[in-house]
C-alpha cells in the first residue's frame, strides 16, 4: 500500500506541475516578475544564460527543500514529490529548452504529431513579445487546436 501511495504522489505531482508552472508562467511570469521573463520573449543580451532560469532555480529549491523534508523524517512524501518536481522539470527543460529552442543542438529531427503540435503552441505564444496578449501558456499540454493539421 505504501508503494501505491508513493507511485499516485509522485505521478500527481508531476501531473500538477503542469498546472503549476501554466499559472506561473500566466500569472507570474507575465504578470509581476515579468522583469525577469521578458529577455526570453525579446533577447536583449549576449549571454547563453537568461534571466527567465531563474524560475528554474526555484523550482529546483522547492524540489531539494521535500527532498531535506524527507531525509530528516519530518515529510515521508517529501521523496515522491521532490522526485516528482525535478522529474517535471527535467521534461520541461528537455522539452522547452532544448527541443524547443534549441539551447543544446539536439532533437532537431523530431517531427511527430506531439513534437509538432508543441511547437506550434509555443511559436504562437512567442509571437507577442510583449507580457500583455499571450496566449498558450502550457508546455506538455496544449489545448488540442495546435495538434490538428492545416
Amino acid at each position: 500500500m505504501t508503494t501505491l501511495i508513493w507511485i499516485a504522489t509522485f505521478l500527481g505531482t508531476f501531473c500538477i506541475m503542469e498546472f503549476m508552472a501554466w499559472a506561473t508562467h500566466k500569472y507570474v511570469m507575465h504578470g509581476f516578475l515579468w522583469s525577469l521573463h521578458k529577455d526570453h520573449h525579446h533577447k536583449d543580451h549576449d549571454s547563453w544564460f537568461e534571466r527567465n532560469d531563474a524560475f528554474f532555480i526555484f523550482y529546483a529549491v522547492v524540489s531539494i527543500g521535500c527532498f531535506l523534508l524527507w531525509k530528516f523524517d519530518i515529510f515521508w512524501l517529501g521523496l515522491p514529490i521532490g522526485i516528482g518536481i525535478f522529474a517535471y522539470g527535467l521534461a520541461y527543460f528537455m522539452v522547452h529548452d532544448i527541443f524547443i529552442h534549441q539551447r543544446f543542438k539536439m532533437f532537431r529531427n523530431a517531427n511527430n504529431w506531439y513534437a509538432r503540435g508543441i511547437r506550434r503552441a509555443h511559436k504562437i505564444h512567442h509571437k507577442h513579445l510583449g507580457k500583455d496578449d499571450g496566449e498558450c501558456f502550457g508546455m506538455l499540454w496544449v489545448p488540442m487546436k495546435y495538434f490538428k493539421r492545416k
